[in-house]
């Protein structure tokens, strides 16, 4: 009998388990483009619609980016339709999914696992850079790109924070600085883009959130922002060394009585 007891204790207590995680209040919400600077700015719609946690990006190569999304079933469903109605305007909607009580095998498997929103939470806020704005172009072929960059960077007070690839030729320039720089800096890298290459697609966010700003290249740059920025190195002098003259050798002269008499008479 107690074998018997055995897988039903057991059974009873899976079935427990799975009711209690069954009812748990939580949902998982994604949005696929084929742009990054266009799933960067859905994300911050998202986060700034409700109350989710961004979890990070998912980027599969051929230009196709996702922002997935967790928290209440309310919040996860209001930030992915608030998502999807800015992905729909600007022409950039590939997919949308909410999911209601992911079961723990597939938080297990795929990148939407709760312990990195426990780790969002802990960062969620306003960040100390949140007067700044992000800006993002966008172009088919590198190329383009750098030349993109180096116009933004001679046209406005902004700074370069770093570079993003998705595949399909896809790459993106992130700078950072005011708004108005911002704004100036992109027109500028549009006209340079289209010049050189083919421009893709831009984004200006005017105020990041800390939750998204964590999930950027640029994150990283910023926090280390009070550091120096690298400087060419400086070759090394070699100290001049003093070289010791040799002694000048004393001669010695001889003269005879007459001669030094005619020298004197002389």
């Amino acid at each position: 009998m107690s074998q018997l007891q055995k897988p039903a204790n057991g059974f009873a207590s899976k079935q427990k388990s799975r009711q209690k995680y069954k009812y748990s209040d939580s949902a998982l919400g994604l949005i696929s483009t084929e742009s990054f600077p266009a799933i960067v700015g859905i994300a911050d719609q998202m986060l700034k619609s409700s109350g989710v946690i961004l979890v990070g990006y998912e980027k599969i190569g051929g230009g196709y980016c996702t922002a997935i999304v967790r928290g209440k079933v309310a919040d996860v469903r209001l930030a992915v339709e608030e998502g999807a109605k800015m992905a729909q305007r600007i022409g950039q909607l590939v997919s949308k999914l909410v999911i209601a009580r992911p079961m723990p095998n597939l938080e297990a498997i795929f990148p939407i696992g709760s312990y990195l929103v426990e780790m969002a939470q802990q960062q969620q806020g306003y960040s100390r850079l949140s007067n700044r704005a992000i800006g993002l172009l966008e172009t088919r072929g590198f190329p383009a790109m750098v030349g993109a960059a180096d116009a933004m960077l001679k046209s406005a007070d902004v700074q370069l924070a770093s570079y993003e690839t998705i595949g399909a030729g896809l790459c993106t320039a992130i700078i950072r600085g005011s708004v108005a720089n911002v704004a100036v800096a992109i027109e500028a890298g549009m006209h340079e883009a289209e010049r050189i290459g083919e421009l893709h697609s831009i984004m200006i966010v005017p105020r990041l959130l800390e939750d998204l700003e964590h999930t950027l290249p640029v994150a990283e740059y910023w926090q280390d922002r009070s550091e120096p920025l690298p400087v060419l190195l400086r070759k090394k002098v070699r100290q001049k060394q003093v070289i010791a003259l040799p002694e000048l050798e004393t001669i010695k002269i001889s003269h005879t009585h007459k001669e030094v008499e005619e020298l004197e008479n002389f």
